[in-house]
């Protein structure tokens, strides 16, 4: 059986939740967006009256595509796909973006998707047999996700949620999606305020993602994953190693050894290229590919640093 294996007959959380707790939780959630403090930037527009700040989205969600993903991590992707939701806009600005165009190219008010759109296509996910909902750059419409899980619960959606997330997301979002998310899976990027304000136009991402991965730890624990090789609960960490930053990744696989734990999964990502804004005169330092000795190093420094579960697609 796969290390911290779990039963292959696995309840999603939200199906385990009091009566009436979920739909609870969505109208608290959307009453919020009246003074939007859904993500850190904490904007504090009237987004109930279809105003927008940093995110740029107002009343309802912007969802730019879904479909069965076979890309993604083995424990994820299964057999069938993982049933990937990809919403549009950002509360990030990274500048090598590899979804710019529907990251920070969309015009603000690209009309958003009903509730009742967003949870039809869960529901057409569960009968394409997606193993789980993989909700990707949610962070901003926290909200808007809980009011179509109460309908796509009600209407019989019963796969397992992951939220899929560059890690900058506020307490009370993840206090609000505690019991909810099964899978949490934040992209951990940088680790250092200066390069965090360079890159990702958020000097305090560094001590916004710590602490957020700290309460993802805490409400799921490490990863589970059955018999069959499917995750079912837990945090899978991915890191996107940059050219030109070892110190960046070493610092980041200490901290997780450390803070979190040496069994955490972690997904040591070398697949990083030019994208976004990244050019031969915009930042041009990172205008290459990663070297394939640079993610060899990267896997070494995860190693050194403790961890002791790297996604086994990444280990050469």
């Amino acid at each position: 059986m796969t290390p911290f294996a779990g039963p292959a007959d696995f309840t999603p959380a939200y199906l385990r939740l009091p009566s009436g707790e979920l739909a609870s939780r969505a109208e608290r959630a959307i009453e919020s967006l009246a003074s939007c403090r859904v993500c850190p930037r904490d904007c504090a527009v009237d987004r109930l009256e279809d105003r927008w700040s940093a995110c740029k989205t107002g009343r309802f969600a912007v969802v730019t595509s879904a479909f069965p993903h076979m890309g993604e991590e083995d424990c994820l992707r299964g057999w069938n796909g993982s049933g990937t939701i990809f919403f549009g806009h950002c509360n990030l600005r990274c500048v090598f973006c590899q979804n710019f165009d529907i990251s920070q190219g969309l015009r603000p008010r690209t009309e958003g998707t009903q509730p009742t759109v967003l949870a039809g296509l869960m529901l057409s996910l569960q009968r394409h047999g997606c193993h789980n909902i993989n909700f990707v750059t949610p962070e901003h419409v926290v909200p808007q996700v809980l009011e179509a899980l109460v309908i796509a619960a009600d209407q019989g959606l019963r796969l397992p949620i992951v939220y899929n997330t560059s890690a900058y997301d506020s307490l009370e979002s993840l206090a609000l999606l505690d019991g909810i998310v099964d899978i949490y899976m934040p992209d951990l990027k940088l680790f250092s305020p200066s390069l965090s304000k360079r890159y990702l136009k958020a000097e305090d991402y560094p001590p916004v993602a710590k602490a957020a991965l700290r309460e993802m730890h805490r409400q799921v624990g490490f990863l589970h994953i059955d018999a069959s090789g499917l995750a079912r609960r837990g945090v899978l960490i991915r890191h996107l190693v940059m050219p030109g930053l070892p110190h960046e990744s070493e610092s980041i696989f200490r901290w997780i050894a450390r803070e979190l734990g040496p069994d955490t999964y972690v997904n040591v990502m070398g697949q990083y290229r030019p994208g976004g804004k990244v050019g031969p005169k915009v930042w041009p330092e990172l205008n290459k590919p990663l070297g394939r000795e640079e993610h060899r190093s990267a896997l070494r420094a995860a190693e050194t640093a403790g961890l002791r579960r790297l996604d086994p697609r990444n280990i050469p």
